[in-house]
């Protein structure tokens, strides 16, 4: 009903309608992000730091709350993992990264009246087209990493890219920029007060003038974590896959910019033991079960990297079983046969499976993301060849990826991470979440031997 109604309202009509929203908001909540705690020369603003990019976005802001909370501030935090005010945490059962209906405001005023120094957001695309970045007086923006997503929605990359970099346009304190994406220059252009770069060293070569460079180096790559130096500073973390490196020089760069010791961000990112969702460790014996939330081609294409063979995680004589759908609703049906393709180049049994299908048919997508996969299968060499399974039923595919596993095999399961809802057909909502499911099935297993 919602999406037949938008086709009938002119897009100007629409985007005054979102405007207008959160202008109410703001005045309803009295635009929180510039009231001050306090009297007299100890009043002081919520800082509001804003985190935007393709992937890492989560990640990134977990991080940068538990360095601020390390260095004594109290911290906000808005992700689509979970709401956080203080010590107060409770899921985003929403859908939703960036939540509209005032409910941003709402919770910046919740976070200011509680006595919070600092809120973190995710900031999507999505969110800055319907306006929901308006009327916050954000410190400092984030960026993290650029890759085609939600192309339909914004009518090409460019405009993807020109949606994230509003964040930027609006934002004249703190930048802080990947300098390894290619999508630097444009992201630099934007003028700030101090701009934060951080890379990987000897990744690329230096671009830009940001007022400060962070850089990781000596890196190693295990399989229960990371380890890299930032000057003479070791940093060990327990966080799987080096793209976290990425995620955590950007959390550092933001406590750095806060003025937050290189020490104090190290001992807090040392004490994250994981993310929800994102590659969490849910089955560790006989077999490893991870549970992720990719669900971009880029994504997806690190997580495999990561479990692959060519790591410390898999046996290279083990198998690598994979579980994955697509979103329905409409969004990027280009990426469908992309995922496919790529789950089939470095998995080897490859079940496909129902995600979120909104009002779609959710066998037209699976049959659209098989279709890639079986085109990559049949193309490799029988050593390699991939075995693809379609089933509808996502408990029933993660039951079969726990029987098709032997000691010694990787299952990871992308797409909902942490989700707590599969979204099907009239806007009902199922309750799910594929670790606890994941667990159950595999409970159900080992008593049966």
């Amino acid at each position: 009903m919602k999406e037949t109604i938008k086709k009938f309202i002119p897009s100007f009509l629409l985007d005054w309608y979102h405007f207008l929203l959160v202008f109410l908001g703001a005045i309803l909540y009295q635009f929180p992000s510039r009231l001050r705690q306090g009297f007299g020369g100890q009043a002081k603003k919520l800082k509001v730091i804003g985190v935007t990019g393709t992937n890492g976005k989560s990640t990134t802001v977990e991080l940068v709350s538990k360095i601020l909370e390390e260095a004594g501030y109290k911290a906000a935090v808005l992700s689509s993992i979970n709401f956080k005010i203080g010590k107060n945490v409770w899921p985003n059962k929403l859908k939703m990264t960036m939540p509209g209906r005032f409910q941003i405001q709402k919770f910046l005023r919740q976070a200011v009246n509680s006595g919070c120094q600092y809120a973190v957001l995710e900031v999507t695309s999505e969110g800055i087209l319907q306006h929901r970045h308006r009327f916050i007086n954000f410190n400092a923006a984030v960026f993290t990493n650029l890759s085609p997503e939600h192309i339909e929605a914004h009518g090409g990359f460019e405009k993807y890219r020109e949606a994230k970099g509003k964040l930027f346009q609006t934002t004249k304190n703190i930048h802080i920029i990947n300098l390894d994406d290619e999508n630097t220059e444009y992201f630099l252009e934007f003028p700030a007060k101090k701009k934060y770069g951080y890379r990987i060293l000897g990744s690329r070569t230096s671009i830009g003038s940001p007022t400060s460079i962070v850089e990781a180096k000596d890196l190693q790559v295990f399989s229960s974590g990371l380890k890299f130096y930032i000057n003479n500073t070791e940093f060990n973390l327990k966080l799987i896959g080096d793209f976290n490196i990425y995620n955590a020089l950007a959390a550092i760069c933001v406590g750095l910019s806060q003025g937050v010791d290189l020490k104090v961000c190290q001992k807090a990112l040392e004490k994250v033991e994981g993310i929800p969702g994102r590659m969490e460790l849910v089955i560790s014996q006989p077999f490893k079960v991870f549970v992720d939330y990719a669900f971009t081609p880029n994504a997806l294409q690190k997580v495999y990297e990561t479990l692959s063979g060519k790591s410390q995680i898999q046996n290279p004589n083990s198998k690598m079983i994979c579980v994955l759908g697509a979103c329905g609703g409409g969004r990027d049906k280009w990426k469908r046969p992309v995922l496919g393709e790529i789950a089939a180049q470095y998995c080897d049994e490859v079940i496909i499976t129902n995600e979120d299908p909104y009002d779609e048919d959710p066998m037209e997508i699976i049959e659209q993301v098989a279709k890639g996969a079986k085109k990559i299968s049949i193309n490799q060499p029988n050593q390699h060849k991939s075995a693809v399974y379609e089933i509808l039923d996502r408990r029933e595919a993660i039951k079969e990826s726990l029987k098709l596993s032997q000691p010694g095999d990787v299952v990871i399961i992308t797409g909902k991470g942490c989700e707590p809802w599969i979204c099907v057909k009239g806007g009902k909502k199922i309750p799910w979440d594929d670790r606890q499911v994941a667990q159950e099935e595999f409970d159900k297993i080992i008593k049966i031997k």
